[in-house]
């Protein structure tokens, strides 16, 4: 059942209390009590903006540029069912002065249909697309996948028919508590891959990089160079902040659009008329609320599509 308006607000007053709740993730017993209710079986990537990325040697796309924004648009693409909230949570719970309240998530698949309509709104795959066009132009970056904690406060069902599209900012994103998380939780928020954060022999060791602007707290100045953990998402944020653009996103996989694609595809929001590109898909069997946390699990099946 669709939650009420009231339940959407109670979420807004407890929004900065999130890191709180994170670390109780770490608890034994309370943290898999919680992984179970709110993140089983998800799988997120922090997609990097197109304008940040610089194509490797490795990559070999003779005439067509490949951009991470193409996986968005893909899932559109595929999608019977689009629909767009009135609002971002996030910013609206924390006020946001830097970035549009009103771009909120875009939700794809038969799930989203369940949603309250006093929260948002069904739209065409065109009005999608310009949905996440405007995000894009409000410097706003992608995150897609499953992620249940969507379900849950929606109150929608079946998980395995709902695609998020978060559209994040770096001041307001719910997943900045992903380093006070449980790491088994959050190994589920992940970068492309195929796709690396590199500093440049341009640093200067200016610290820019570092004051608030890493969404996962991932750079640290060692001695007069900034430096990525393995905490990095590969979202670009530091990229753009950059005043030396001595930061990049490098490519290292020309098959990152396809992989991407393959990992988070649940065959149950495809289109019955969606035609598919020829290609190796990792198609999940059924993607159910208790998808193995292994990849290797028995439910996924590789697959030919002629």
């Amino acid at each position: 059942m669709a939650r009420p308006v009231w339940f959407t607000e109670m979420i807004k007053k407890s929004f900065p209390s999130r890191f709180r709740l994170a670390k109780l993730t770490k608890v034994p017993v309370l943290g898999g009590l919680m992984d179970r209710w709110l993140f089983w079986g998800d799988d997120i990537v922090y997609l990097p903006k197109d304008k940040t990325v610089k194509v490797g040697e490795a990559v070999h796309s003779p005439g067509e540029l490949m951009l991470p924004s193409q996986v968005v648009e893909h899932f559109i693409d595929q999608a019977e069912h689009h629909w767009v909230m009135n609002s971002c949570i996030c910013r609206v719970a924390t006020g946001c002065k830097d970035y549009p309240q009103d771009l909120g998530c875009l939700f794809l698949g038969e799930a989203a249909m369940g949603i309250n309509p006093k929260q948002g709104r069904r739209v065409t795959r065109e009005e999608a697309k310009e949905h996440i066009r405007r995000c894009e132009e409000a410097g706003l970056f992608h995150l897609i996948g499953r992620n249940k904690i969507d379900c849950v406060q929606l109150g929608v069902k079946p998980g395995n028919k709902l695609v998020t599209i978060c559209n994040c900012c770096p001041c307001c994103c719910f997943w900045k508590m992903l380093p006070d998380i449980s790491p088994r939780i959050g190994r589920k928020v992940t970068a492309m891959p195929g796709v690396k954060v590199v500093v440049t022999d341009g640093c200067i060791g200016c610290g820019t990089c570092t004051r608030g602007v890493c969404f996962v707290d991932a750079i640290r100045l060692v001695g007069k160079r900034a430096v990525h953990s393995e905490a990095c998402r590969g979202c670009g944020h530091c990229v753009t902040v950059c005043p030396q653009k001595a930061i990049e996103v490098v490519i290292e996989n020309d098959a990152f659009i396809e992989d991407t694609i393959n990992r988070l595809t649940p065959s149950s929001i495809y289109r019955r008329d969606s035609g598919r590109r020829p290609g190796r898909f990792l198609e999940v069997s059924a993607f159910p609320e208790e998808l193995p946390q292994n990849p290797s699990s028995p439910l996924c099946s590789t697959m030919s599509r002629d």
